[in-house]
């Protein structure tokens, strides 16, 4: 059964009572991975008094059995939290089903949630950080995410956390009333957006964010955050951003489901406590403009286009 717990936390003192959220950690096949993720948990204040949650999936192949139940072995033995409950998938469902589900599972249970993937290493100011702001801001429905992530943008003059109209996943929180908009619908999503849409959806074409939407619709991808920046984007929404990442990536060695071996999202973290939360409930135009510059310059260039639009269609 699961049961909520209060300790006394404050941003300016020890009295303030709040009750921690649940961390949720979704697990497949990578035992190191999974290890230096929970262990950089369990070093974070307020752990011990944290309950977390493990969802860990089932094998898809033969070859990831063995994998499997080494995460699973792993796990069983992680004993540093208030409460642990691990989730054993009988069957495989795939990253973006085994995270939808498990969401709404306990945000549903808790009305907010902590969430991490296997592959994302955290501050030990991470727990503080996410409880803090979702305490803060659990009225304010435009505020419907808290990001742990920040892109390796230029902070110069940024301040210490600031609003964009945007969606994350690399260590995020959400309340069960914003995260019960999300939904996962290709099809309508295309009948939906208009053209001017797709542009702001693209941060004014800083980036192609909407061609993961057509990946989803046409088959050849099956991920679920592209939605959930799209729930939010819809309803004009905000995400919370730090202007330092309070977690690491570190998944970029070919070994996830996406298979990436990109360079250009590794940021590290600060080991320094968050102080400062905005009370004006309204997007950084400043840090709007950081992050467009950031992925104008991470874009794929012309001729990289051409030869993956090419690709796609003798794919297709």
């Amino acid at each position: 059964m699961m049961e909520n717990y209060e300790k006394l936390h404050s941003l300016e003192d020890n009295n303030k009572r709040m009750n921690l959220s649940p961390i949720v950690v979704f697990v497949y096949n990578r035992v190191e991975h999974t290890k230096r993720t929970i262990e950089a948990l369990a070093e974070n204040i307020y752990a011990e008094d944290s309950e977390v949650y493990i969802f860990s999936d089932a094998p898809k192949t033969e070859v990831d059995v063995s994998k499997v139940e080494k995460v699973r072995e792993y796990i069983r033995t992680v004993n540093k939290f208030k409460s642990l409950y691990i989730i054993e998938r009988s069957k495989n469902l795939g990253l973006a089903a085994n995270i939808i589900d498990g969401v709404t599972k306990i945000v549903d249970q808790y009305g907010k949630i902590i969430v991490l993937e296997d592959d994302i290493v955290t501050s030990k100011y991470f727990i503080k950080y996410m409880n803090d702001a979702l305490s803060i801001y659990k009225d304010k429905t435009s505020v419907m995410e808290i990001s742990g992530y920040s892109y390796p943008i230029d902070t110069k003059g940024l301040s210490e956390t600031f609003f964009l109209h945007f969606g994350d996943c690399w260590g995020w929180g959400t309340w069960n009333d914003r995260w019960n908009l999300f939904e996962k619908d290709p099809n309508k999503l295309i009948k939906q957006f208009t053209l001017r849409d797709i542009y702001h959806f693209n941060l004014e074409n800083s980036y192609d964010f909407w061609n993961q939407v057509i990946g989803n619709e046409k088959g050849k991808l099956n991920t679920w955050a592209i939605f959930w920046t799209a729930t939010i984007f819809q309803h004009n929404g905000l995400m919370l951003y730090p202007r330092d990442s309070l977690v690491v990536n570190i998944g970029f060695d070919a070994s996830g489901d996406h298979k990436s071996t990109s360079v250009d999202y590794i940021t590290d973290y600060v080991d320094t406590p968050v102080t400062y939360f905005p009370t004006d409930i309204e997007e950084s135009l400043e840090g709007r403009r950081r992050l467009k510059r950031f992925f104008k310059k991470i874009r794929p260039n012309l001729m990289r286009r051409i030869l993956h639009r090419v690709k796609n269609f003798f794919v297709s």
